[in-house]
């Protein structure tokens, strides 16, 4: 090895070591890890459910067909032997199936500091940010629309949380930014700001290749080193009910053939862009992702994607979406076998329809994280921070979310049995009676023995009145204030800055992205 590759590889290494040692003293944190599945999955339906679901799915697809809103796609399709009436494609099974066993099983991500890198697959859980939403709130300044400003913030949040493990689209809308060239403040933004996997939209020709040169000129690549392995991810929906729409086909198909990972996760809401039962809801959902997921295989054999569930329920009195119900735990965990059924990593969110980082908030997320969680999902998006059923992204509740991530990822973790965890020893030294508190087995375990929570108040009720009676949302506000006080920018080599500095610029002299206005 030369002296200058050898220079190069350590100076590297330093500067991941420095960027995952950097452990945010403002509060006490797990370590940086995904969670790792403990317990089997939740199985709602039974064999015949699944095999229910499928054969549905599949008569979707054969008899009613999808309608893909893209030329070239259907082009694709037809070419590879499906139906073409108009926009509709109708696709024969055994073509939709021989399409997903291409596709792998579990793929690495490797973001610009290859010690973030995330492995997708069913045995463990990563974490994303809110993404997507038009407005922003705290306590200090009330809702607002999204913009530049505390878009960065959000980002410097994600990046100070060890249980963030990728930027789920922007976690706020920076609508203060011209939409031609939003998407290169955007994500320069998250490539500098944070060193974390990150997300780019599927929104026209230039806004995607213009994403992957990005990530491209971050991590130090070459176009053939970025191209032989996942560097980032994109994620599209369809349009339900049976529509894939231009854009996100688009960039599906070019993430695909550079072989970057995409999700697929219909928005399915049962009882409004889905049938009213959770059974047909699931079958739908499984018909438009496989859709699309068997064509970018046909494009791309073994490009990674994802199958992604977003099926809830409305409410019935006004037609609104519904987050965190009944409904969406059955409906997460029923696409949990699914995915299984298909060999597929499952997508998720940790969603809400609250107003307010409040009580409601929390049931709904925690309701949301255990369907996602009890569904063996492999990516929770949305996981810290939303609010509104996706309409505005809350400071106090990305870290009210974070700390009951943190929460999950302890439960998770294996329960030893060992003779020093029996404890019989110290059963029999402090006999019937005595207590364990000064005994010397607990001495020597009481600093880790449990969860310390970061956020949780357990003081008696004098003491915290007397400490200002401060709810939960209080004290989540202080906790951000603290980490955005304490965030320091990850490292990152100062020629591979210029670089993509000078891509930016360069972008924004020749226009940007193609805007009707």
């Amino acid at each position: 090895m030369s002296k200058t590759r050898g220079g190069r590889r350590a100076k590297h290494a330093a500067i991941e070591a420095a960027a995952l040692s950097s452990a945010n003293a403002a509060i006490q944190q797990l370590a940086w890890q995904p969670l790792r599945y403990a317990d089997a999955p939740v199985e709602p339906l039974d064999e015949a459910g699944v095999q229910a679901i499928h054969a549905t799915a599949m008569r979707i697809l054969e008899d009613i067909g999808i309608d893909f809103l893209h030329e070239q796609a259907r082009a694709q399709l037809k070419a590879a032997g499906c139906i073409v009436d108009g926009v509709t494609v109708r696709m024969d099974r055994a073509f939709v199936m021989a399409q997903i066993a291409k596709a792998p099983a579990s793929f690495t991500i490797t973001p610009r500091n290859p010690a973030r890198a995330i492995t997708v697959d069913g045995a463990q859980a990563l974490f994303g940010t809110v993404g997507s939403p038009p407005n922003v709130s705290d306590l200090k300044h009330g809702r607002r629309t999204g913009n530049h400003h505390d878009y960065q913030n959000l980002l410097r949040l994600a990046q100070s949380f060890n249980c963030i493990h990728f930027i789920s689209g922007y976690p706020v809308e920076p609508v203060d930014l011209h939409p031609a060239v939003r998407h290169l403040d955007a994500i320069q933004d998250k490539l500098l700001l944070t060193d974390k996997v990150v997300h780019a939209y599927c929104l026209g020709e230039a806004r995607v290749e213009d994403a992957m040169q990005m990530a491209r000129i971050a991590a130090g690549l070459t176009q053939a080193q970025f191209d032989a392995q996942p560097r980032m991810f994109s994620n599209i929906n369809s349009s339900s009910p049976l529509k894939h729409d231009w854009p996100m086909l688009d960039g599906a198909m070019r993430f695909a053939r550079h072989g970057q990972p995409v999700i697929v996760a219909p928005f399915t809401l049962a009882g409004a862009m889905a049938p009213i039962t959770l059974a047909g809801a699931v079958a739908q959902q499984t018909a438009e992702g496989l859709a699309a997921i068997a064509l970018l295989q046909w494009i791309a054999p073994g490009a990674p994607v994802v199958y992604g569930s977003f099926t809830s329920n409305v409410d019935m009195r006004s037609g609104a979406p519904a987050f965190g119900t009944t409904e969406y735990m059955r409906a997460t965990q029923m696409s949990g076998q699914m995915a299984r059924f298909y060999r597929l990593p499952l997508r998720a969110s940790n969603a809400n329809a609250a107003n307010h980082p409040d009580s409601q908030a929390m049931w709904e997320s925690c309701n949301s994280l255990y369907g996602a969680l009890s569904a063996h999902t492999s990516m929770v998006y949305h996981a810290a921070g939303w609010l509104e059923g996706g309409l505005c992204a809350s400071f106090e509740k990305f870290v009210m979310d974070c700390e009951v991530i943190q929460q999950w990822m302890r439960y998770h973790r294996p329960v030893p049995v060992g003779d020093d965890d029996l404890a019989f020893d110290a059963i029999k030294q402090v006999g019937p009676h005595g207590h364990f508190l000064g005994c010397e087995h607990t001495q020597a375990r009481y600093q880790s023995a449990f969860y310390k929570p970061f956020l949780s108040d357990w003081q008696n009720f004098e003491r915290w009145e007397e400490a200002g009676a401060k709810r939960i949302e209080q004290r989540a506000a202080e906790t951000v204030d603290a980490l955005l006080d304490a965030y320091q920018p990850p490292p990152i080599d100062p020629a591979i800055r210029e670089a993509l500095t000078d891509f930016v610029a360069r972008r924004k002299a020749e226009g940007g992205a193609p805007t009707d206005f």
